[in-house]
């Protein structure tokens, strides 16, 4: 296994379909049907990375009447800056000017999000170089 967090982290996800699906359920999406409809993916796809997310502890299934519902854990929750993060990046870099696209809003004013930052744990703004990563020996 590797020693690496980030590559962990990866492993963990999956794909860019997984992604996609987490992103959903943090937009409501709970059944099956939901994630398909929204995503377009097709069904044994969807089958494998629901597997793959609940096998990871991402989701979980949580009885819902005749049906069962997908639901983020609290692993689940804690990729919401990561997927924060993947908006911003692509609000920021992959539209033209003026281009519409979706946009995450703060429930409570309407507003956009301010942009993420990574801060010290003395609360300095850090930038990569900011940063080291101590390999293992």
């Amino acid at each position: 296994m590797a020693d690496c967090p980030v590559a962990r982290s990866v492993d963990a996800v999956g794909d860019w379909w997984s992604l996609l699906i987490v992103r959903d359920a943090f937009d409501g999406s709970r059944r099956f049907g939901e994630f398909q409809r929204s995503l377009g993916v097709a069904k044994n796809i969807l089958s494998a990375r629901l597997k793959a997310l609940t096998d990871n502890g991402i989701l979980e299934l949580a009885p819902a009447g005749a049906h069962n519902e997908y639901v983020l854990t609290a692993k689940g929750e804690a990729l919401f800056p990561v997927i924060v993060a993947l908006r911003q990046w692509g609000e920021a870099f992959s539209f033209a000017p003026g281009e519409p696209h979706s946009k995450l809003l703060d429930r409570r004013n309407g507003k956009p999000l301010k942009p993420l930052e990574i801060h010290a744990a003395d609360g300095r703004r850090l930038t990569p170089a900011d940063t080291e990563v101590h390999k293992l020996s």
